[in-house]
């Protein structure tokens, strides 16, 4: 296409041309933190969780480290409207994590309000769990649940405002007795993650473990 020939693909940190379905070279992939997690063991994110609701496994793909390649890669997802890079970055958990038998039962993955999806024109996380789920053979469901409050980006508020997530989620749906798999783009204080496994786990027999694209 005309669009490749002169708008090129580049790979987000060392800037050479690369092929248009990708977003960092092969040789720039080993300067990505990777956390090289086991989904059934003990780790930070885990921990952190257990700290704020109950739950069965937790993992996360990258390290959210400040001015980490990482962090460029989270942030073209959602700041640089390229949704694709959702489908990358799921291609790229896949070839990482391993369920084993603890296999969830549903993809969710965390709502925008309806304001701030019109704002950005998609959900960065829908790609993602949708590639997932064709990935892992899980069925995933975007209208679980909803968000109540607009609020502006977590990069844009303090922390006191970040802790503030009382009532700003709510189910959508009646589910009971399914292990869910919940799906962020970052893990920072966890409140917002708290907030909508509560959410899920007031229903009888529902499960929550926990997925972060990166942790902070």
């Amino acid at each position: 296409m005309l669009l490749d020939i002169f708008f090129p693909n580049r790979c987000l940190n060392c800037n050479r041309i690369i092929a248009a379905k990708d977003v960092v070279c092969e040789i720039c992939m080993d300067q990505i933190h990777f956390t090289h997690y086991n989904y059934h063991s003990e780790n930070e994110l885990k921990n952190s969780c257990k700290l704020l609701f109950p739950l069965e496994n937790a993992y996360a793909l990258m390290r959210f480290e400040e001015d980490s390649l990482s962090r460029k890669i989270v942030h073209e997802l959602k700041y640089k409207s390229r949704e694709k890079v959702g489908k990358i970055l799921a291609e790229w958990t896949s070839e990482r994590l391993d369920f084993g038998e603890n296999k969830p039962d549903l993809l969710v993955s965390v709502p925008l309000h309806p304001k701030k999806l019109k704002e950005r024109g998609y959900n960065q996380l829908h790609l993602f769990t949708e590639t997932l789920s064709k990935k892992f053979g899980i069925p995933y469901d975007h209208e679980v649940i909803k968000r109540n409050f607009y609020k502006k980006a977590q990069a844009l508020r303090d922390r006191s405002q970040r802790e503030d997530t009382e009532n700003l989620f709510s189910l959508n749906k009646s589910i009971e007795n399914k292990h869910v798999l919940l799906i962020d783009d970052v893990f920072t204080t966890g409140n917002t993650m708290s907030s909508v496994a509560w959410e899920i786990l007031k229903n009888p027999g529902n499960k929550v473990s926990v997925f972060v694209i990166a942790v902070d």
